[in-house]
Order: C-alpha cells, then sequence, then structure tokens
C-alpha cells in the first residue's frame, strides 16, 4: 500500500471514530427517556448506525460535497426529549407518539425536498445572516456542552452520582487531543483525535472498567423498517415541523458556511450548494422515518474536528460513511463498536467543540458589532440559554407547537434572532443613502 492509501486508511478510520462517537449516544438516551428494553435500544442503535452512515454519504458525494458528518439533529434530539418524558409521566402510549414523531420526520423531509427543488432554499439564504448563523453555533454549543460533560462524568441514569474515575481519565483524553492539535507536529497533529481515543481506551483497560459486549446472536442481520409501526398524522406536529425545517436550514447553512471557512478561508455560500444538500437531507429524513429513528443533520461540529486534524480530503470521509453504513448489517461489528467507552467519546466529540466556539465567534465579528448586532445577540443568547433551564413539565399544558419552540433552546433563541434580523433593520448611514441614490 502506496503512502496515500495509507493515509486515506488512517483518515478514515479516524472519520469512523467521529462518526461513531456522533451516534453511539443516542439510542441510549431515547431508550432511557422512552423507557425501552435492552433489545429496541440495540435495534436503534443497529438503525442509527446505517442511517448516519448512508446519510452522511449521499451529503458528502451529491448533496453539499463537503467532508460533513451527518448525525442525529439536536433539534429532533430535544423533540423527542419533550414528548418522550411528557408520555411517560402523563401515561400516554409510548409507541403511539414515536409513530408520531415518524410523521413529523416525514412532514419534514417533504418540506426539504419542496425547498430544494423549487429553489425556495435560495430565496431563504437572506434569512441565514452570519449573525443568525454564529448564534445558533454558540447555542448548539452551550446546549450540548451539558450532555458531553455528564457523558464524560459518566453519568446515566442517576445524575446524583458521578464516575469520578471516568471523568478523569475522559479529561486525559480531552486534554491529549487538545494538546496533539496545538503543539503536535506532521501525522500526529492530523490523527489528534484518534490518538486521544486509543489512549483512552487504553487507559480504561488499565483501570479495570472496560465493559465487554455481549456475544451477537447472529452474524447478519438487516435493519428493521418501521420498528416503531406505521406513522400516525397530527396537525400540531405537522405545523411543528416547519418551525422544525426552519431551524434544520439554519444548521445546514451555518455548517457548510463553517466547513467553507476552515477549508478556503471564506465562509461564502451557492445556491447549488444549499439547493441539492436540502434535497438530500429531506430524502435522508424520508429514510430515518422509514427506519425508525431521529432525523439526521450535517453537523456543525465536522468543521471543528477538520481544523483539528487537518483532514480536508473526502476520501477517507466517504469511505468511512460507507463502513458506518455497512456496519449495521453485522451486529458482531456493532457490539464491537460500541466497546469505546461513552466517556471517551464524549470527550472527543467536546474538544471538536472547542473549535466549534471559535468559529462561531468568526461568524459574528464578521461585520461591525454595532449596538442593534450586540442587542440582537444579548436577546438571543439570554432567551435560548434561558429556556433550556426549563424543565419539560413547564410546556406542558400548551399547545404542541408552542411547547415545542419554548422547550427547546436552540429553537428558541434562533427563531429570535431570525426574526429581530429582519423586523429591527439596520439603518443606513447617509452616505449609503447618496449612494444608493446615485446608483439609481
Amino acid at each position: 500500500m502506496n503512502k496515500q492509501g495509507l493515509n486515506h486508511g488512517i483518515g478514515a478510520l479516524q472519520w469512523l471514530v467521529f462518526l461513531l462517537a456522533n451516534a453511539v449516544a443516542l439510542p441510549i438516551v431515547i431508550g432511557q427517556v422512552f423507557h425501552l428494553p435492552d433489545p429496541d435500544i440495540a435495534g436503534l442503535m443497529q438503525r442509527t448506525f446505517f442511517i448516519v452512515g448512508i446519510s452522511s454519504f449521499l451529503q458528502g458525494w451529491l448533496g453539499h460535497r463537503f467532508p460533513i458528518v451527518d448525525g442525529p439533529a439536536g433539534t429532533w434530539l430535544v423533540v423527542f426529549i419533550i414528548m418522550g418524558e411528557t408520555a411517560v409521566r402523563t401515561g400516554a402510549n409510548v409507541s403511539e407518539t414515536l409513530q408520531l414523531l415518524e410523521s413529523g420526520m416525514i412532514a419534514a423531509g417533504v418540506l426539504l425536498i419542496l425547498f430544494g427543488v423549487t429553489g425556495l432554499v435560495r430565496r431563504m439564504l437572506p434569512l441565514f445572516t452570519p449573525l443568525v448563523s454564529g448564534v445558533y453555533l454558540l447555542l448548539l454549543a452551550l446546549q450540548v456542552s451539558g450532555t458531553f460533560l455528564q457523558g464524560m462524568a459518566g453519568v446515566s441514569g442517576n445524575p446524583a452520582k458521578a464516575d469520578w474515575t471516568s471523568a478523569l481519565l475522559a479529561l486525559l483524553v480531552f486534554s491529549t487531543v487538545l494538546v496533539l492539535s496545538f503543539r503536535g507536529k506532521g501525522w500526529v497533529k492530523s490523527y489528534a483525535v484518534l490518538i486521544g481515543i486509543l489512549t483512552g481506551c487504553v487507559a480504561f483497560y488499565l483501570a479495570g472498567i472496560w465493559k465487554h459486549p455481549a456475544p451477537a446472536e447472529t452474524l447478519l442481520q438487516v435493519p428493521e423498517a418501521l420498528a416503531w409501526g406505521a406513522p400516525l398524522w397530527d396537525p400540531g406536529m405537522a405545523v411543528s415541523s416547519i418551525l422544525i425545517v426552519m431551524i434544520l436550514l439554519s444548521n445546514t447553512f451555518a455548517s457548510i458556511a463553517a466547513m467553507k471557512q476552515v477549508q478556503t478561508g471564506t465562509p461564502g455560500l451557492e445556491p447549488a450548494e444549499l439547493s441539492r444538500s436540502s434535497v438530500v437531507g429531506g430524502f435522508s429524513h424520508l429514510l430515518s422515518a422509514l427506519f425508525s429513528t431521529v432525523g439526521m443533520v450535517p453537523l456543525s461540529g465536522s468543521a471543528g474536528f477538520v481544523r483539528l486534524t487537518g483532514q480536508r480530503s473526502s476520501v477517507p470521509f466517504l469511505l468511512a460513511c460507507l463502513i458506518m453504513a455497512a456496519s449495521a448489517f453485522f451486529p458482531g461489528v456493532i457490539r464491537l463498536l460500541t466497546m469505546l467507552p461513552g466517556p471517551v467519546a464524549y470527550a472527543a466529540v467536546l474538544a471538536s467543540f472547542v473549535q466549534m466556539v471559535g468559529i462561531g465567534l468568526q461568524s459574528l465579528v464578521q461585520t461591525q458589532l454595532d449596538q442593534r448586532r450586540l442587542t440582537i445577540i444579548g436577546i438571543g443568547l439570554l432567551f435560548g440559554v434561558g429556556s433550556m433551564f426549563f424543565p419539560p413539565s413547564v410546556f406542558q399544558e400548551l399547545p404542541s407547537v408552542v411547547r415545542y419552540t419554548l422547550g427547546n433552546g436552540l429553537l428558541f433563541g434562533t427563531m429570535i434572532v431570525m426574526g429581530l434580523e429582519q423586523v429591527w433593520r439596520e439603518k443606513r448611514s447617509d452616505s449609503q443613502v447618496m449612494q444608493g441614490a446615485a446608483d439609481k
């Protein structure tokens, strides 16, 4: 094997770990919220791996065509958590709640395809200003930081008790990745994430807290379609899907802009890229509904991962996506992949989000931060972050559309900034007015 092939192979392994790290936690979270039995959680993990691999490959090949990982959308995850906790608390049918969520993802998928095919997504581009993208990235990092830190501490099912041994080892992984990415040279810098994860796995093994997977019952297993049952339609969920699509598009635009900022130094967005990405994203949502998992979206953290590792080629990325999708057909491989200690995966992903915070701040300072922009940023962050501290039960009596919006800090804060940017127009200076008159 030549040097380029070896680099692609190692790069694909590193991307595979990143794909896994962004997919492995979701089935466990959803399973705990909906009180699913272990076999159902294992099936959800299998289907999630399959859709993550397929969706990421299609986006990298036919959609936006950048090495951006598709993963479970934080917006959808929050909606799942809110509806799941409400269903369990009120004694509602959990299966029907999951079927309602399937219908919501179908509605969102159809809208995304229509926006892309008709070109409407291009006309929506002015809504997603650098201010909106910057606040979105900051809110996303803030919203997931708690989850990642809890994961590093080994908090699972018992928030009052942390595994401090796991926390210290996860902190070792986090520090190793950051130090190697900034101080490392050559291949050490390029594979900082992989080295950090391997270091963490060895440390967990030596500490005697490595969890061995149970043997797989079958050698080959096809992911089950409609595992939650046929979709159930609800007007409130359909209307909520419109708002969710707006945030999904904001996420997509921010992810592409962040990746272009890392790869080319300019965050400009091309209309063709957005249309293709919207169509593929819609198709991905239909697949997510068909295979009963959470809707996928391009993850902004991918830009931080590329900046961290210096791996800008799409070849290792596409190869890792195919491996990820193929692994879903082999239960033994899935169990082997899930041997990765959760705190190690959380720590590696959190290191990438450090870079994403910087990308969000860079987006905010693209234009002069005058009093208007600073006020909009402040309002969006305060309301977005503040709503994250409300327990889901506070919004239980509200209509579903309002409940899904106010209960999601990322959705709420981003919508506020987007609305203020359009309503509170920037005042033009005298020189701009004179220039406009001269142009006419």
